[in-house]
């Protein structure tokens, strides 16, 4: 399935140019989310950031989980830190965590996008029939139903990644009735920001949901960060199903956040 060339996969455009490209070419909960994992251990002031060289030996590769495709953030033209603008101040954080930049004060940092396959079934017949024309409408639903998941890797010294973390939390509070994004002369118009229930994963998680206006429609898609040590790792997923206006939200896949997290030190 080619992809437009200009498609980036920021948070401004993962729901506009990131569908359009694809269509066209085929804690606790409730207060911040966020929660720390049952012996944890903090970062600590001794703590020391990755290198980006490093934390991109890190992420996650297409051998690492099955039944997806990992692609590199050159592939995608992941939007940078600095092209991304926020008309709020305060919500900064969560458009860096939709764009994989890091969310705090670093420049350690490594991104990604996780492709799930879609499944594909096989026809029970070659000939023109309501049933063979069923069986194709199922197929084209079945392969836009796919979650693609962008991943950031950052690392910070000392506190840096608590810090980080307090920053997501306390713009998921701050930013309820939502915000706008502008990256790469793409807007994004998000309308609501909700609180979600902190996954458990890691040392610390933030869990959030965007509601985001996609052509009139209101689209839900979820973003989670997840400190392990020194390293945050941020994932914000989007469906393309969704996105056409098939309806259903979005959650961000436990196989892709367990299979990365996984790879931390």
């Amino acid at each position: 399935m080619k992809r437009s060339s200009r498609a980036r996969w920021s948070a401004t455009v993962a729901v506009s140019a990131l569908s359009l490209a694809l269509i066209t070419g085929c804690g606790e909960s409730g207060d911040g989310a966020s929660t720390d994992a049952e012996g944890s251990q903090d970062s600590g002031a001794a703590a020391k950031a990755l290198s980006t060289a490093e934390l991109e030996k890190l992420l996650l590769t297409t051998a690492d989980l099955e039944g997806h495709t990992v692609e590199s953030a050159a592939e995608n033209e992941l939007v940078p830190k600095s092209e991304v603008e926020v008309d709020k101040a305060a919500c900064e954080p969560l458009a860096w965590v939709t764009s994989a930049v890091p969310p705090g004060d670093t420049d350690a940092g490594a991104a990604n996008v996780v492709i799930e396959e879609a499944e594909q079934p096989e026809p029970t017949s070659t000939e023109l029939t309501e049933e063979s024309l069923g069986e194709a409408e199922d197929a084209l639903t079945a392969a836009f139903d796919v979650d693609m998941t962008i991943v950031g890797l950052s690392s910070y010294d000392g506190d840096g990644a608590e810090q980080a973390m307090k920053a997501v939390s306390d713009a998921v509070a701050e930013c309820g009735d939502g915000f706008v994004t502008t990256a790469a002369g793409e807007e994004t118009k998000v309308t609501k920001v909700t609180a979600a229930e902190g996954s458990g994963r890691g040392d610390e998680s933030v869990v959030f949901n965007e509601d985001i206006d996609v052509e009139g429609e209101s689209v839900t898609v979820q973003a989670e960060v997840v400190r392990k040590g020194g390293t945050v790792a941020t994932f914000f997923t989007v469906n393309i199903a969704a996105l056409s206006g098939q309806g259903g939200a979005t959650e961000v896949p436990a196989a892709v956040a367990e299979a990365q997290l996984a790879k931390l030190k």
